[in-house]
């Protein structure tokens, strides 16, 4: 089965595409926000050599709104040219890492920052939102064996070390049936209610 993964929810965008068991492609770029071109020349460049694929998987966050927004309208647009099935999995599950338990925090910006914990590339805790010092207490709670990790530097939390969600870890999650997958119509995991601004 050759499948698609598209991953821009941090400041590191990628790229994968397996069939069956073969990695076939994996590219990675530096992901700014107010910039998508990288995402579609790697894109252009998969379906000319590859052609289309049958599933597609799209990292949901949580992370920038706007790149994630981004990868599931490239994502849709693959899907209605190709007929490929179209699913959706949490960014925070596919970091890359040997660990099959371990956290990841990030900034929510408003003083507040998420946790979400991991097992075996399922969310079995969060994400949830904390202040800085609620953060810490969390993270002095957990078994010194779970790793924290976070896709940006949070010097006031020393434990967390940097790494990336990864579209190569995606599309071997997509290989295999047993997990949590979301299914359109994807939006982006949403830390806090939307909120919209009504004219006066």
């Amino acid at each position: 089965m050759k499948i698609l993964a598209l991953e821009l929810s941090t400041a590191r965008g990628s790229l994968a595409l397996l069939d069956d068991d073969d990695v076939e492609l994996a590219r990675e770029w530096p992901n700014e926000r107010k910039n998508s071109g990288a995402l579609f020349e790697n894109l252009d460049a998969v379906t000319k050599k590859f052609g289309a694929p049958e599933t597609i998987i799209v990292g949901l966050g949580p992370g920038s709104y706007a790149g994630t927004r981004i990868a599931i309208s490239a994502a849709i647009g693959l899907e209605l040219s190709s007929g490929a099935r179209l699913i959706g999995f949490p960014s925070v599950c596919a970091v890359e890492c040997d660990a099959h338990e371990y956290c990841v925090i990030g900034d929510a910006r408003r003083k507040s920052f998420f946790f979400a914990r991991i097992r075996g590339q399922e969310l079995v805790e969060g994400p949830t939102l904390y202040s800085e010092s609620e953060m810490k207490a969390k993270l002095e709670t957990l078994e010194p064996t779970v790793p924290s990790f976070s896709s940006e530097l949070l010097p006031q939390f020393d434990r967390a070390v940097v790494s990336y969600p990864s579209a190569l870890v995606l599309a071997r999650v997509a290989q295999e049936s047993q997990h949590g997958f979301h299914f359109p119509p994807l939006e982006p995991i949403y830390l806090r209610e939307p909120h919209i601004t009504m004219p006066k």
